[in-house]
């Protein structure tokens, strides 16, 4: 049955993506939070209401689903258990959407000019993106997929592997939490800071798991070092990891002084190589996300037979 649902949801990510059509799962977890934010998100002990309202959302993203499939088995729906399982992890992946993404980020800024590919950009990072040049706009966008590589396949992948259904449907509420409240802000510093470091710590393993898989597949095992001395650099504990295995493998250079909220962060560089982003780069990151996951998939797969 695990096999059975992991290869049925990742193959459906991968022909479907998000379908627009579809009611999404992630849609309800960001509309309970913006309504727990609303409530809750003002006077004093911010703190303590946003360590609450986390604890009480990835509570119950953990035990509902538990409770649900221990139904399913109490009454032999196994099928039916097969197909809730299948669909909460389809829900839970974005590598489909995500290097479709990217791609459109670089053909808009080719086809359509500076300013269409800033705005475009803006969809899919936090970033403001309204001075950035052609350069740091390509930059920026293989910045987050090989970030979101680990927030967005990698890491579901790996809870559903070791904790099952609740797990993953777990990982993904803490995870947009720290998207929707885990900004140091005057708004959200302290409301959403417990979210942001149990984000941190649920991210930890996986984002250097994935920092393997990208050397893996392109055959560069030797960069591990570099990963790990560059990715140390970042403000973020987790993201640098997989930023400094693409930016090795790419023979590039990351990071640098970025704006957010009309202010400017001087970022450190990751890499030493401020070479020219091309156009066509952008196919062989979407193929280094594809490999990354399946091989993940296909290593995942082997343990469970192999334990078995």
């Amino acid at each position: 049955m695990f096999v059975y649902i992991l290869i049925s949801a990742f193959l459906l990510d991968l022909v479907f993506g998000d379908p627009k059509w579809l009611p999404h799962l992630i849609v309800g977890y960001g509309n309970l939070i913006g309504k727990g934010e609303q409530i809750l998100n003002s006077g004093k002990l911010r703190f303590l209401k946003g360590m609450l309202l986390t604890i009480a959302l990835v509570g119950g993203s953990i035990l509902i689903p538990y409770f649900i499939i221990k139904y399913f088995q109490l009454n032999d729906y196994y099928i039916v258990e097969i197909g809730f399982s299948v669909l909460m992890l389809f829900y839970c992946l974005a590598n489909k959407t995500l290097v479709k993404e990217g791609k459109a980020v670089f053909d808009v800024l080719k086809n359509e000019g500076l300013e269409a590919g800033r705005k475009r950009l803006s969809w899919i990072v936090g970033r403001d993106t309204s001075e950035l040049n052609e350069q740091q706009i390509r930059i920026a966008t293989l910045e987050t997929m090989s970030e979101n590589l680990s927030d967005g396949i990698i890491a579901p992948l790996f809870y559903f592997v070791c904790f099952g259904v609740p797990g993953v449907m777990a990982y993904k509420m803490i995870n947009t939490l720290d998207s929707m409240i885990g900004y140091r802000n005057e708004r959200y510093e302290q409301f959403g800071k417990f979210a942001a470091i149990l984000d941190d710590v649920v991210n930890y393993i996986p984002s250097r798991i994935t920092a393997i898989l990208i050397l893996l597949v392109q055959l560069k095992v030797k960069g591990v070092f570099f990963v790990f001395r560059e990715g140390k650099k970042h403000s973020s504990p987790n993201a640098g990891y997989p930023e400094a295995a693409l930016a090795y493998v790419l023979d590039c250079q990351f990071g640098g002084p970025n704006f957010y909220g009309g202010k400017i962060y001087e970022k450190p560089y990751i890499g030493s190589n401020n070479r020219l982003i091309k156009h066509q780069e952008i196919n062989k990151v979407g193929t280094i996300n594809f490999a990354s996951s399946i091989l993940f998939v296909i290593v995942s797969v082997l343990i469970f037979l192999w334990l078995k």
